[in-house]
Parts: C-alpha cells; structure tokens; sequence
C-alpha cells in the first residue's frame, strides 16, 4: 500500500500537477500578451519553489558574483546588469533579489537549486547551452590583455601567448578559442577566484598578464585599494577578443523556460541600450 500523503505531500503534489499544466505555451498564449506575462513568471515562482504560498510571491531571485561595474552590492541597483534586470522585473511588476557567491558557487546554485531562477551575467557558450535558457541581452562584455609597462606583452594573436602564463578567472568563459587552448592546455592559465585577485597577482608580478573585461579593469583600478602608482604600472593591448553579449541564464526546465520567454517579452518593452548609456553616466564610469 502506497504511503499516505500528509498536508505537505498533498500541496507539493498539487503544485506539481498545476505546473505541469500552466506551463503549457499553448495555454498561455490563449491570454492576452501583457497578462501572459505575468502570468508565466507567477507560474515560475510557484513551481520553482514548490510551495503554494510562491504563489504571492513578487520577488525573483537570481544568484550572481560581484563583478563591478556589472554586478555589485555597492553599486546602485547592483550594478548595470543588475539595473537592467530590475528594470525588466518592473515591468511585470516583480522586484530581483541578487545573492552573491563565488562565481563557481553562483552557476551551481542558479543551475540546481530550486530557489533560484538563475544566474548572472553569464557569457553565451555552446556548453552552457546544455543547463540555460538564455535571456536576452543584459551588456556585453570586451575582454583585453592587461600587463605591467615595465614587462610589456605583444601577441597578434593568442598563439603568440603559449609560452607566457596568463591570469584568469575560475569558470569565466573568454572566447571559444581561449577557452579551448586553456583546456588542452595549449595556453598556460592559472585560475584565480576574482578579477581584482588577478589583478592584485600582475601588480606583484605573480604572472606577466591577465585576460580581463576593461570595464571591469578600470572600474578596479579607481577604488581607493589601488595607489595612483598602481594605475601608471598598467597597460593593455585589445583585439584578441571580440565584444560578447552577457545574459542571465535561467535554469533549462519547463519552468525555466516560461520565465525567460515571460522576461524577454517584457524586456521589448524597455529600451535597455539607452538604460546602459544612462547607468554608465550614473556612475561616472564611460560605457
């Protein structure tokens, strides 16, 4: 005989049963646009968390790494990427809560833990296809070479780096290429947990260069940890890497999916490559 279901069980399994069937795109879309919408992030919240009591629930929450200018719990609305997601959440009329972690930390907990939607700002990648559904755009990202001017660096291209060790960061994904070679180990990378770690290594010549966004870069240097002599030892070469797009990365489920399609209907609505250009302002950092 099949074991009794106690208040619990009956309510998880009714929630389970209601997600099964409101998820279907096909009965959402019998709604009109704007009430879909809000529709499928309420559906998300409801069965990401597996209690009925979600249902109320206005808050989506997203697991990220502080990564200023991009994502900070010091910067206005947690940073760019951060004012961009709010922005779209306002639309449906939901509020973000950001927890940071260790960059590593946040992709395992935005993957597999039901009390997040996801994580962020993550890089699209061919292998992160496989446990995102990913958002539109939230930034983009230009990755350069940063060296001490005393020890200059010259690569026309990341061949001309295979004898020289380079800093990068843990999980980061930098370009289908380097990403590759650091794998085969045709590059010579040494991991760290953080940029300003990294950057913290090349001041101190632990390596003689490090792959780094140059927001992120010369968002770094300003903070009063750094000395004015400090920023002068800095130099970087770009033109390895292209510019690339950065995205939240919602959890690859049904429920998943609803809420990215719910979060990119809305973000038409919101005009975020002006959002950017005023945030950049904001914060007195050139975009």
């Amino acid at each position: 005989m099949a074991a009794p279901l106690n208040a619990s069980g009956v309510r998880s399994a009714l929630v389970r049963a209601y997600c099964m069937i409101e998820a279907s795109p096909k009965r959402g879309r019998k709604r009109s646009e704007r009430r879909w919408w809000r529709h499928a992030v309420a559906v998300a919240a409801l069965c990401a968390t597996g209690m009925a009591e979600a249902q109320t629930s206005r808050t989506i929450r997203v697991a990220g790494e502080e990564w200023p200018p991009f994502l900070a719990r010091s910067l206005p609305d947690d940073g760019l990427t951060g004012s961009q997601l709010r922005a779209v959440l306002d639309r449906l009329g939901y509020t973000a809560s950001i927890d940071y972690y260790p960059w590593r930390r946040a992709m395992e907990l935005g993957m597999h833990d039901p009390r997040y939607a996801g994580f962020m700002p993550v890089l699209r990648t061919p292998e992160r296809e496989k446990f995102c559904h990913f958002s539109t755009t939230l930034g983009r990202t230009s990755y350069v070479l940063a060296y001490l001017r005393e020890r200059p660096v010259r690569a026309r291209s990341l061949a001309d780096l295979r004898d020289t060790r380079i800093g990068t960061v843990s999980g980061y994904s930098y370009s289908a290429d380097f990403d590759t070679m650091a794998a085969t180990r045709a590059l010579d990378v040494e991991e760290a947990v953080n940029d300003e770690t990294n950057l913290r290594k090349l001041l101190f010549r632990r390596f003689p260069v490090i792959v780094i966004d140059s927001q992120v870069l010369r968002f770094l240097l300003a903070k009063d940890a750094f000395t004015q002599a400090d920023r002068e030892r800095i130099a970087t070469s770009d033109g390895l890497f292209a510019e690339r797009t950065m995205h939240l990365c919602f959890r690859r489920t049904t429920v998943g999916q609803v809420q990215q399609q719910a979060f990119d209907n809305a973000a038409r609505e919101v005009d975020l490559n002006r959002l950017e250009k005023e945030y950049w302002r904001r914060i007195g950092v050139g975009g």
